[in-house]
Order: C-alpha cells, then sequence, then structure tokens
C-alpha cells in the first residue's frame, strides 16, 4: 500500500523569508508533498507558487487562514470563527475562507483543514488537563468538572451550531466550484466544534462529497486521556468520512505535536483504516530536530508497511 505522506510547513515557515528555500528544506527530509499551514506568510507565496508550477513539491491540503491574511501579525487557525454568533465575525470567517480555499485550488491542493469554532464558555477543558497532570485524575473533583464540562457544552452549544450551518451553506459552492473538500478537524478540547457526535450529524446535512472529517491523532488522543471519548472507537465510526489527517504523539495529559516514538501513542491500530488517498501530514511542533521528523517518517512507514524512499537512504 502506497500513503501519501507530507509535512506541515508550520515545521520551518517561521525560519524562511523564501518560499523556494522552505520547500528544498522539507524537500531533503524526504518529503514530495506539503500541507500549507496557517502560518504560511505572505512572502513565502511566490517561491511556494513556482516549486509547484516546476513540480518540486505537491500541495496535499492547505490550512486554513493561509496565507497569514493581511495587516494580521500572526496567523491562527481561529481568527475568526464559522460558528460565532456574532454575525460580524461569522461573515469575516467566511470570507476569509473563501479567499484560503482559492488559494488552495491556485495550489492545486484537494482538502482544506479547518477549525470551526468554539463555544461560549469558561475553558473548563483547560482545568481537567490541569487536574489531571496534578495526579487528580481520579479524584471526584475531576468527574464534577468533566461533568461541568459535559452539560454547559450541551446547553450553549446550539446557537453555534446554527451559525456553523449558515456558513457551510454559504462556502460550499466556493468549496464545490475550486475542487477543493471542506474538513472540520478534530480538536483536543470539548468547546471545540464540532463533536464527533455533530460531525456525523452536519456529514449527513450537508453530504460527503465537500464536507469532510480531519483526523488530528494526537488531539484524538487527548480527548480520550481526559476522558471525554474513545479514540479507537471515533475513529474508526467517523472512518468513512474521513479526509485526511494529522500525525502527531502525545505525552499524557496534553502535550502534543510531538513526533512518534516520542510519545505513549499506540499507532499500530490506525493502520487497517487508512485509505490510500488521502493526505498523511506530519504536523511537529515548529523547529523540531530534522532528525527527529525523519525518524517518525520512516517509523510511521515502517508500522503502516509502506516503502518510502527518503533521500540519503538506499531504495
Amino acid at each position: 500500500m502506497t500513503l501519501q505522506f507530507a509535512l506541515s510547513t508550520r515545521w520551518n515557515a517561521f525560519r524562511h523569508h523564501d518560499g523556494a528555500a522552505l520547500v528544498a528544506e522539507i524537500a531533503s527530509l524526504g518529503f514530495t508533498a506539503v500541507e500549507l499551514g496557517y502560518d504560511l506568510r505572505m512572502e513565502l507565496v511566490p517561491g511556494i507558487l513556482d516549486a509547484v508550477r516546476a513540480g518540486h513539491i505537491n500541495v496535499g491540503s492547505v490550512h486554513n487562514y493561509c496565507p497569514v491574511p493581511v495587516g494580521i501579525p500572526n496567523g491562527h487557525p481561529e481568527l475568526f470563527s464559522l460558528a460565532s454568533r456574532s454575525s460580524r465575525e461569522r461573515r469575516s470567517a467566511v470570507t476569509y475562507t473563501i479567499r484560503t480555499v482559492e488559494f488552495a485550488h491556485s495550489v492545486k491542493a484537494c482538502v482544506m483543514v479547518v477549525h470551526a469554532g468554539r463555544v461560549d464558555m469558561p475553558n473548563l477543558t483547560a482545568e481537567l488537563v490541569d487536574l489531571y497532570a496534578r495526579g487528580m485524575r481520579n479524584h471526584p473533583r475531576y468527574e464534577k468538572t468533566r461533568m461541568k464540562l459535559l452539560l454547559q457544552r450541551e446547553k450553549r452549544v446550539g446557537p453555534h451550531l446554527d451559525a456553523l450551518s449558515r456558513s457551510i451553506e454559504e462556502l460550499l459552492p466556493s468549496f464545490e466550484s475550486a475542487q477543493v473538500r471542506l474538513a472540520f478537524e478534530n480538536l483536543p478540547s470539548w468547546e471545540a466544534i464540532p463533536t464527533e457526535t455533530e460531525m456525523e450529524i452536519l456529514c449527513e446535512r450537508f453530504g460527503r462529497q465537500q464536507l469532510g472529517y480531519w483526523h488530528d491523532t494526537g488531539h484524538g488522543q487527548v480527548r480520550e486521556n481526559l476522558g471525554l471519548i474513545g479514540h479507537q472507537h471515533w475513529f474508526r465510526k467517523l472512518n468513512p468520512l474521513l479526509a485526511g489527517m494529522h500525525l502527531h504523539d502525545v505525552m499524557p495529559p496534553a502535550d502534543d505535536h510531538l513526533m512518534p516514538p516520542y510519545g505513549t501513542m499506540d499507532f499500530t491500530w490506525f493502520r487497517d483504516y487508512i485509505p490510500p488517498a488521502i493526505p498523511l501530514v506530519f504536523e511537529p511542533i515548529p523547529d523540531t530536530p530534522a532528525e527527529r521528523v525523519r525518524n517518525a517518517f520512516h517509523f510511521i512507514s515502517k508500522l503502516w508497511q509502506t516503502n518510502p524512499t527518503i533521500q540519503g537512504d538506499t531504495p
């Protein structure tokens, strides 16, 4: 089985001023594809476009919002929320998402990764992480906080889902025209939208051709560590909706974006559920040592029984 591995430009965009040099560094690790990250600055775009046109690199996915909008000092995937109750913010989110999908089309990406938004409520997931880190995972206070999180979110999520549905209705014609799939990413916090159940409902309502699910391995594991979901159960259940994956490891409870095998997650069980045609994107912490990225590529490729050729190796 041949899988399509890529590396996110989040790894090295911060240290480059020329897109061609950024691409060359990623290619030196053996990658033939990239995901263009949400911190990709406008100055890097010309060199990347040249590299794509010359066939030096492929772009499998683009992460909203990309490139960083003019006038915004630092990129972030939640600059604007598609699920915001504020009509002004929601309109901004739709406008800038359309600009990103137009950019995705220009670099021949097939998928766009999107953070949909968050419920307006206290950050109780952060409290769970803190309690877990203090050794209180089995303390009554932990369960009380977890239940408070579940109940408050359920009470407040409705208007956000309505707003998100309006955004999707406005966005899908642009995605269809560009032949790019809109994929909502699972996030580590329970305040994030959509949950796994909500993702099923949205795809049933709007169809799977243009709307899909982007699975982040680290985020899924954090959600399981905190007692919010069963990671394996939901990955298997949502597999028919899968548009792509972010690959990274975790040290409990929530120290993620580590390169495997430098965490505690078992990647073996994914093997039988990976469709061959989706982007599989390594997403390390920026400036992770290159050798760790290379090792992760080797580790996952061997574990999932693929045969990548890494520069410097003998095929």
